[in-house]
């Protein structure tokens, strides 16, 4: 049998959307073994005053099974 768990974090980029993404999974796995996959659950953007994107976030909840 095994157990997984669930945690949601925030990541952002200047590139974009799969950017933020990666770099959070990336930053997650530094402290968290056995990640099994991830949703996107929001996704936002950061504009400057004539709507021109400065930068793209993004809220993920992943998945890892507990050993």
């Amino acid at each position: 049998m095994s157990i997984a768990k669930v945690i949601e974090f925030s990541s952002s980029s200047h590139k974009g959307v799969e950017d933020a993404v990666q770099q959070g999974l990336k930053k997650v796995a530094e402290t968290v073994k056995n990640l099994q996959g991830a949703w996107v659950s929001e996704t936002k953007v950061i504009t400057d005053k004539d709507g021109n994107i400065k930068e793209w976030r993004v809220n993920l909840r992943i998945t890892f099974v507990v050993e």
